[in-house]
């Protein structure tokens, strides 16, 4: 009950931080120098349609009058029509979403598995070759940023062993399955159409690794970090003692709580994996959601970049509080902290 009490207070939070994220990006959009009118319409398009676009858009109106006929909007799902594109703004994130979201979780579950991999091992073989050979890793995730790891895997994966595509989501003599998530290889899987399900795989490994090598990193180091000075505590020296196997102790006692630090800042990680994702969208041909955004900045596209930034604005918010729920689970005294200190 406690729990549930605490998860609807946050998520009623959440919503306010939201809505206080609308008004900031509505301000913003509206104050950026140039006429909304001409940008939308064109350099020749005549004063009497921009005066006719301006009424039906509220632009004659006063702010507060423009931000109320827009949220409303916003929550009916209309983030109004892309100045670029001419189609309306929620059909071109529904469109490009499902790719950048796809990545991502790739690049997620890479970050998970060889950054927490990597910092087990390296605790539990501290001060060894193998330790600092999994420094060595985490270290080099850090120092090189994901373009040019892209650019490094696409010479040697591509070029030289031509083992891995470079291009796009699928191979262009391979159709698109029917769409049912937006997710090439969920939706090749679910039809059990596996030649596509392994192709499209295999176009994912490059861009995920190189989006998720540095999350990877800092989860090695934590992990690391967390473990080994979990390793020294008392309850650990006692179950060792008993002549409890490493192993039953490792997995029973020890990686629960060393992982509390690693779980709080994924949600960081997946916002911040969607949100970077450009470069190497860019790179590798990639039509998602950040090269959108990125593509609407760009070309001052205020509806779409409205519509982006609200959307990573959710991702993070409800990540968030993903997070919590899964850290209450691995700790129920860090709820209860909370709840004292609320």
């Amino acid at each position: 009950m406690k729990r549930s009490i605490i998860f609807i207070k946050r998520t009623f939070y959440s919503i306010f931080v939201l809505w206080g994220l609308s008004v900031l990006i509505f301000v913003i959009s509206r104050i950026v120098p140039g006429d909304p009118a001409r940008m939308a319409l064109g350099a020749r398009a005549s004063e009497e349609v921009l005066q006719r676009f301006r009424i039906a858009m509220h632009y004659d109106k006063s702010i507060v009058v423009q931000y109320y006929h827009w949220f409303k909007d916003v929550l009916h799902g209309d983030f109004g029509i892309s100045l670029v594109t001419k189609h309306p703004v929620s059909e071109d994130i529904s469109r490009v979403l499902p790719a950048s979201f796809e990545l991502a979780i790739f690049a997620f579950i890479f970050i998970i598995i060889i950054g927490i991999t990597i910092g087990v091992i390296s605790a539990r073989y501290h001060n060894t070759w193998v330790d600092n050979l999994g420094r060595l890793a985490a270290y080099f995730g850090i120092v090189t940023p994901s373009f040019v790891f892209a650019i490094m895997g696409m010479l040697i994966f591509s070029y030289i062993l031509e083992v891995l595509p470079t291009m796009g989501r699928l191979s262009s003599e391979l159709i698109y399955p029917p769409k049912i998530t937006g997710l090439i290889t969920i939706d090749a899987l679910i039809q059990g159409n596996f030649i596509v399900f392994v192709d499209a795989f295999k176009h994912l490994i490059l861009p995920a690794v190189s989006l998720g090598l540095l999350g990877m990193a800092e989860d090695a180091r934590i992990t690391r970090s967390s473990v080994y000075n979990n390793l020294r505590k008392d309850y650990i020296v006692a179950a060792q003692s008993y002549g409890i196997p490493d192993r039953v102790i490792m997995f029973r006692d020890l990686l629960k709580p060393s992982l509390i630090p690693v779980v709080s800042i994924l949600a960081l990680q997946f916002g911040s994996i969607l949100s970077q994702a450009f470069l190497v969208e860019l790179i590798f041909n990639w039509p998602g959601f950040a090269r959108y955004g990125m593509t609407a900045i760009i070309q001052k596209d205020l509806n779409a970049i409205s519509g982006v930034v609200l959307i990573l604005g959710i991702f993070r918010i409800c990540g968030n509080i993903i997070v919590d729920w899964i850290v209450g689970l691995l700790d129920p005294r860090i709820q209860l902290i909370k709840e004292r200190s609320e």
